[in-house]
């Protein structure tokens, strides 16, 4: 990636940051790294652990934000999620997934928060739980 990617990347994830805190989420982690994928921004809102995906695109894109995530990417998005809540043992806490659409107008960004943007049954499709450690 070039340089202007990972720094409107990155500036889209501090927006995106901006906009969770201000809506009164409580940020926890970002970038968080395990050897099954990443996780962009893990928060809590209220109860709820929420991991965030961040997307972002500068105008006009021939592919939105949104539209951007994968199967692969949605995988090991959970699988990341999984270890997060196993280290954490939070297995008991309830969790969702999120996903920020960041477009970069040149101008400022635009946001559009996708609260339960994912659900891992139908992300791979298989047994009733398969992201839970048992």
């Amino acid at each position: 990636m070039s340089a202007g990617h990972l720094n409107r990347g990155r500036a889209g994830e501090d927006a995106a940051v901006r906009f969770l805190e201000k809506s009164g989420y409580v940020v926890l982690e970002r970038n968080w790294r395990c050897k099954a994928g990443e996780v962009d921004i893990i928060c809590l809102h209220r109860e709820t652990v929420v991991f965030v995906e961040v997307r972002t695109r500068a105008e006009p894109a021939m592919v939105s934000p949104a539209q951007s995530v994968n199967r692969a990417k949605v995988i090991r998005l959970f699988k990341a999620a999984s270890r997060f809540l196993s280290l954490r043992q939070w297995w008991e806490k309830p969790c969702r997934f999120d996903l920020i659409a960041v477009v970069d107008t040149g101008q400022g960004a635009r946001l559009e928060h996708i609260t339960d943007a994912f659900e891992f049954p139908q992300a791979v499709g298989r047994c009733h739980a398969p992201w839970q450690p048992w």
